[in-house]
């Protein structure tokens, strides 16, 4: 019996052993390059400025790479100033089948090109696609799209007569409205030398500072005491909230403020208990500015919901005062814009694009949910986390028809043919229009 035992034992060893080197004699086999392509059309000549920093360039997509047998597929997005992709340098990894590439990101490629910020210059450089099974940085199992070619027209930062520029610094974090991938919330530069500030809405998250919308040289916070510094796990944890974020490169300091001027009054939509209408920091006018549907009444100016900062006018001049009279106004829609350096204000009517429709809470009849303009980027508009049922809508201003946009051709190109409402699907959606080209307005839905 103890023999056999031992006999039994030796099989089973055997077995698991054959077992073994089964396992390790799976073959990966590289299909042919010609299957795995980019796929996404490019643009001629992609125009970068730091104002735009933080919109997406261009969004590179491709096909799925295919080995052999069925195993996780990697994919890192590489760009190269020489074209032969000797000194690649990485965009971004996934394992889906596209990356986007933000204008910062691309400017940081031009500047490595040897194109200057201060005058228009042309330029290119490469991307390719490389898909692999296993770790990025050893595996052997690869293989590559064809490269591409990307022109780049990079143009001197425009200020709006302001002074103030877009920095190349960014906020990113799953804390922020783009999360860990970006694009991130802007910095701007300030009247103090080395001293860059950003306005931001925040949840409850994580955040950390980099440059150009990419890793590498990036700033957190190990130990919680407003010094910067680029230790491992040094991510900066926040609490929901709106806020003024400071950085002085002189010290490597940084705060993180409360903050954010609003309008209170009975002719805003909270009336005089808020909260308040927030106001957007513009920075080609240094000021801050909303647009907003008024009733007949009275409004001021304050911060962070709360009276002992608040500014009204005395006399009716333009000019706010700290603690001054309530600003009587009429009914209607208005831009309002304010400089608290100058202490210069302006209520001035205006049109304000919303949507309409079934598809929407309040129907045909509306009235229609309003978007707040990027006053960084002149002729567009944001209406984010709409929710919509399965429906139609279209575009209007101030509530009403005449001049209204719809999408006959579902293409994403506004026009105002009949019979052109746009049909969706239930969901939460930002929304964003681009007039910027006042004769192919787009609009997007994501």
């Amino acid at each position: 019996m103890k023999n056999f035992k031992i006999f039994t034992l030796f099989i089973l060893a055997l077995v698991g052993l054959n077992s073994c080197e089964t396992d390790d004699d799976v073959v990966f086999v590289a299909q042919e390059p010609d299957g795995f392509v980019l796929t996404n059309t490019l643009l001629p000549e992609y125009i970068l400025t730091a104002t735009t920093g933080s919109n997406i360039g261009e969004r590179f997509t491709w096909s799925s790479a295919d080995f052999g047998v069925p195993t996780n597929v990697s994919y890192d997005l590489q760009r190269s100033i020489l074209g032969d992709f000797t000194d690649a340098k990485l965009i971004g990894t996934t394992t889906g089948n596209g990356i986007a590439m933000t204008i910062g990101q691309m400017m940081a490629a031009a500047t490595e090109a040897g194109l200057s910020a201060d005058a228009q210059n042309t330029g290119s450089f490469s991307i390719r696609v490389r898909a692999y099974v296993g770790d990025g940085a050893s595996s052997t199992t690869e293989i590559f799209t064809e490269a591409k070619t990307i022109s780049v027209l990079l143009q001197a930062a425009q200020s709006g007569g302001s002074g103030i520029t877009k920095s190349s610094w960014g906020i990113v974090g799953n804390a922020t409205p783009n999360s860990w991938d970006g694009p991130d919330v802007p910095f701007y530069t300030t009247n103090e030398s080395n001293v860059i500030v950003a306005y931001a809405t925040l949840v409850d998250g994580e955040i950390k500072f980099r440059e150009n919308n990419a890793w590498g040289g990036d700033y957190g916070d190990l130990t919680s005491d407003g010094v910067l510094d680029q230790d491992p796990d040094n991510n900066i944890v926040v609490t929901a909230g709106t806020y003024k974020i400071t950085i002085d490169w002189d010290d490597m300091t940084y705060k993180i403020e409360n903050f954010y001027w609003g309008l209170v009054g009975d002719s805003t939509p909270n009336g005089w208990d808020g909260p308040d209408t927030k106001l957007q920091y513009d920075f080609t006018t240094d000021s801050f500015k909303t647009v907003i549907q008024l009733t007949e009444g009275e409004l001021k100016f304050r911060t962070n919901d709360a009276w002992g900062n608040d500014f009204g006018d005395n006399g009716a001049d333009g000019t706010l005062d700290a603690g001054g009279d309530n600003i009587v106004v009429t009914a209607g829609y208005y831009l309002i814009s304010a400089n608290f350096n100058t202490l210069e204000y302006a209520i001035e009517p205006t049109e304000i694009w919303g949507i309409v429709g079934d598809a929407t809470p309040t129907g045909w009849d509306g009235p229609d949910l309003k978007f707040t303009p990027d006053f960084s980027n002149p002729g567009v508009w944001v209406l984010k986390n709409v929710t919509l049922t399965n429906g139609e809508l279209k575009f209007r201003k101030n509530d009403a028809w005449g001049g209204d946009y719809g999408d006959l051709n579902l293409d994403g190109i506004l026009d105002q043919d009949p019979d052109n409402n746009i049909v969706v699907s239930a969901g939460t959606y930002t929304i964003t229009l681009d007039f910027s080209d006042a004769g192919s307005p787009t609009y997007t839905m994501n």
